[in-house]
C-alpha cells in the first residue's frame, strides 16, 4: 500500500537551478508527474526549472549526462528529476530498459556529483501507473520534487 505525499514546507536555496527530463512515452503518467515536479519546485521559490522532454526512457539518461557534466560552460543543474513510465509487457523488453536506465542514472550521479532522482517507474500494468502518477494522495512527480529540493541542500553544505 502506497503511502500518501506528506507536503513538506522545503525552500529551494538561492540560486539553485533544477532539470527535470521528462519522456514523452506513456505520456498521460508522465505529463501528470512532471506537472506535480515543477508545482512543487515552484511552489519552494525554486528560481530556474529547465525542462527537458525526449522520446522514451531509455533516452532520459543521455541527456542527464549532459546536464551532470555542465555543456557549454553552464553550471550543472543543483539536482535533475528523471521522470518516466516503462509498462511490463508480455517479453522482457522492460525489465531490460528499466535496469539499464536505472544503472545509467545512478553511473551519472557518482560521476558528475549532480544528484539525479530517479522516478523512471517500472510498473505491471495501467492501475499502478494511475495510482503512483494520477492520484490525489499519491504523485511521484511531486515526490521527486521534494527529494530534488532536499538533495540540492545536502550538496551544498558538503
Amino acid at each position: 500500500m502506497l503511502k500518501p505525499i506528506k507536503s513538506k514546507t522545503l525552500r529551494a536555496l538561492t540560486r539553485a537551478r533544477f532539470a527535470i527530463i521528462a519522456s514523452q512515452y506513456n505520456a498521460p503518467y508522465v505529463d501528470a508527474m512532471l506537472r506535480a515536479a515543477r508545482s512543487e519546485l515552484q511552489r519552494a521559490g525554486a528560481s530556474e526549472v529547465q525542462i527537458v522532454r525526449v522520446p522514451g526512457a531509455y533516452e532520459i539518461p543521455v541527456v542527464a549526462a549532459k546536464l551532470a557534466r555542465s555543456a557549454n560552460g553552464t553550471a550543472a543543474p543543483s539536482a535533475i528529476i528523471c521522470l518516466g513510465v516503462i509498462l511490463r509487457g508480455e517479453t522482457t523488453h522492460a525489465t531490460h530498459i528499466g535496469e539499464a536506465v536505472s544503472q545509467a542514472l545512478m553511473q551519472i550521479q557518482l560521476q558528475w556529483g549532480v544528484p539525479v532522482i530517479h522516478e523512471v517507474l517500472l510498473l505491471e500494468n495501467a492501475e499502478q501507473a494511475r495510482v503512483r502518477c494520477l492520484g490525489k494522495n499519491h504523485n511521484r512527480g511531486a515526490e521527486a520534487a521534494q527529494t530534488a529540493l532536499a538533495m540540492a541542500r545536502v550538496m551544498a553544505r558538503l
